[in-house]
């Protein structure tokens, strides 16, 4: 990684969120430069602390969502923890919230509170269903929003048309982004003089249809009676399945056809006449389909993979997570930093995906513990560490 600093440096960003929508947009603007502060509350705190394997108490979901921020632990039920945020937030850019609508403000911390003293603050209110309206004071997680939002029936299963959910956290993740995004957008408008402080409000709900609209909706979205139909792109996404292995592959074109057939080691069915173009093979996709079957099934992937490039299909071998620091081209790309954590040894870490040439993002200092920086923090607003730690107000 390069010394020059990056994009963010300067901006200080104060992290009151939890779970993955707040902490992984706040982890996105630390490796980009940004100070970044996680204030957590006495006791519990994030519970991402306590989920999946651990060591030494620090679990790999906080690591990979945390790295590059200071921690403190503030009581904010005590009127001098509530003192102690206010004089963080009083020089910071950037708040992060994710809790349900009216909890901030119940602890005088909403937008209205804070932007009163710093007008120039960028104050990102991070929800489920939105700040207001029929289910914004609802409880909700990922899998929740993936049904609310749509996605869970995209991805029906085209057999059963039984809905299925993602194994990832999509909806979290794409808020972070969206987060992320956000919050450098309105940095941008305050530094070209455009806004002063303004405030962010970022619904999971928003984010998952505003995700899945481009695509999934490309029927949906024309509402004419006399639209010509056709299923979505990825309506047709299937898992080939060969010999010894799995693959995905695309043959869109003529010529994609051709190749894959031959990677399959069938040319000859590319020379069908049911098949030899887009209209014939969708009139006769069922033979199609069933040939092609038959074929994969006889295929070993090393084989397939090696056709593919040769013939330049659209296609890979479906790598697992354990597959993917020796996959050559992810090496290539130098996408995994492997280093010791302090305390949950080696661990590794994918870089942030977008590469800089002027001001490059950086792999950020390691997920700190919780508390780990609250003497530091607190000492450098002016603060008695000790008579507020005596006190209960940071731990």
């Amino acid at each position: 990684m390069s010394d020059a600093a990056g994009p963010l440096s300067g901006i200080k960003v104060i992290d009151f969120s939890v779970m993955i929508s707040g902490p992984l947009a706040a982890m996105q603007l630390a490796d980009q430069g940004a100070d970044v502060i996680k204030v957590e509350s006495p006791g519990l705190g994030d519970i991402m602390r306590y989920l999946g394997s651990q060591k030494n108490g620090m679990t790999g979901i906080f690591a990979n969502n945390n790295r590059g921020k200071r921690s403190i632990v503030v009581d904010l039920k005590h009127a001098d923890g509530v003192d102690v945020v206010r004089r963080l937030v009083a020089d910071a850019d950037v708040v992060i919230q994710n809790f349900r609508p009216g909890a901030m403000a119940r602890l005088g911390l909403g937008f209205e509170d804070l932007a009163a003293a710093s007008p120039d603050l960028i104050y990102t209110s991070i929800s489920g269903y939105g700040q207001h309206g029929p289910n914004s004071g609802r409880r909700v997680y990922d899998n929740v929003i993936q049904a609310a939002s749509g996605l869970a029936s995209v991805q029906s299963d085209p057999a059963t048309g039984e809905p299925q959910l993602f194994r990832t956290l999509l909806c979290d993740k794409a808020t972070a982004y969206t987060a992320a995004q956000a919050i450098t957008a309105a940095l941008f408008a305050r530094a070209t003089g455009r806004a002063a402080g303004q405030h962010l409000e970022i619904a999971m709900l928003d984010t998952a249809i505003a995700f899945m609209w481009p695509d999934s909706a490309m029927d949906a979205a024309l509402l004419d009676d006399d639209v010509t139909r056709s299923p979505t792109i990825a309506a047709n996404y299937g898992v080939t399945r060969l010999a010894d292995g799995f693959a995905s592959a695309s043959a869109v074109t003529d010529s994609e056809f051709t190749g894959l057939c031959a990677a399959l080691g069938r040319p000859e069915i590319a020379d069908d006449p049911r098949f030899v173009n887009t209209p014939t093979r969708i009139a006769n996709a069922v033979e199609m389909v069933a040939l092609l079957a038959e074929a994969s099934a006889a295929c070993s992937l090393v084989d397939f993979v090696a056709r593919s490039a040769e013939h330049d299909v659209p296609s890979s071998a479906i790598n697992t997570l354990d597959d993917l620091p020796t996959d050559p081209q992810v090496i290539h790309n130098d996408v995994f930093v492997t280093r010791d954590h302090p305390l949950a040894g080696t661990i590794r870490e994918p870089r942030p995906a977008a590469k800089f040439s002027a001001t490059p993002s950086r792999v950020s200092s390691p997920a700190p513990a919780v508390g780990e920086h609250s003497d530091e923090i607190v000492t450098g607003l002016g603060l008695d560490a000790a008579a507020l730690r005596a006190a209960g107000v940071i731990a």
